[in-house]
């Protein structure tokens, strides 16, 4: 729960410009990310950077200690009752604890999607208590909390499976082949070797980076889908192939599937590298190892 909040606390500012342009808001739809990154504060002062991220710290606190709860029991499960091992459990095991995660905070996502796609003199939405009444009783009650959850399970199995294949991948072949250069030991046991901290950082970012590529299309169709009735063109994007079709016929490859995708780069490459590396300190700190 702590390496999640301290990743996105990080990354903050950049989440809230993304979702503004993934959506083509129509005040900054004309700006690209570092502009967009000046006019968020000229026009809602600087805490606009940070708005919708009360509701993400309440999401992702459960959402970060379920994936990586869920990650490991997964991989003791997959291993002992199917007997794959090696680097294809560590796939299968963090696909399905970021599946796990998803689905058990989605609604939370949602609520706070809604509130940092929000701009100043234009509130739908009072606070997060007020959007989860408003999209209770005006969008068909639970099921109006779980739109555009098809496309966040599907982009969240590679994801979250490559991110926790690539790190881990990288932490072992790391461990193996350079024990001295790039580990120590274990702060709460000296008998396990852990990876150096600026190592860590370096692993979790390229693992972020990998993952990213390749979930990020149906990143986009999740947020138009889940921004649902706020979008004038939101009868286009009821399904997730509609979404995705609608997307890439209206803006293309570039500018429609992939569009905020260097933000991501930006956003998701030091999430994951402080999420890695808070957990592998958090471990030690709390003598897990």
């Amino acid at each position: 729960g702590v390496a999640g909040c301290c990743a996105k606390t990080t990354t903050a500012p950049l989440d809230r410009v993304k979702i503004l342009l993934q959506a083509h808001n129509h005040h900054y739809k004309h700006l690209g990310v570092f502009s967009t990154l000046c006019a968020v504060p000229k026009k809602e002062g600087y805490l606009g950077l940070y708005k919708g991220n009360g509701a993400m710290m309440i999401r992702i606190f459960p959402y970060g200690a379920i994936q990586f709860m869920a990650f490991d029991q997964y991989k003791k499960v997959i291993k002992k009752q199917l007997g794959i091992s090696g680097h294809v459990h560590r796939l299968m095991a963090g696909s399905m604890a970021g599946i796990t995660a998803v689905i058990c905070t989605y609604p939370l996502d949602m609520v706070r999607v809604r509130l940092a796609f929000q701009v100043k003199g234009e509130h739908r939405y009072m606070g997060i208590i007020h959007a989860f009444k408003m999209i209770y009783t005006k969008e068909g009650g639970f099921r109006g909390f779980y739109r555009g959850l098809m496309p966040t399970v599907v982009g969240m199995a590679p994801y979250a499976g490559f991110s926790f294949f690539t790190f881990g991948t990288l932490k072992s072949i790391g461990l193996a082949q350079a024990p001295n250069l790039l580990g120590r030991p274990s702060l709460d046991n000296p008998d396990v070797l852990v990876l150096k901290t600026h190592v860590n950082l370096l692993c979790g970012g390229i693992a972020g980076a990998i993952a990213q590529t390749i979930s990020y299309p149906l990143d986009v169709t999740r947020r138009r889908m889940q921004l649902g009735a706020v979008l004038p063109d939101s009868e286009k994007c009821l399904t997730m192939v509609q979404t995705l079709k609608y997307v890439y016929q209206q803006h293309g490859i570039r500018r429609g599937l992939y569009r905020g995708l260097s933000l991501n780069y930006i956003r998701c490459i030091p999430s994951q590298a402080v999420a890695f590396t808070t957990y592998e300190l958090m471990k030690q700190f709390l003598h897990l190892n």
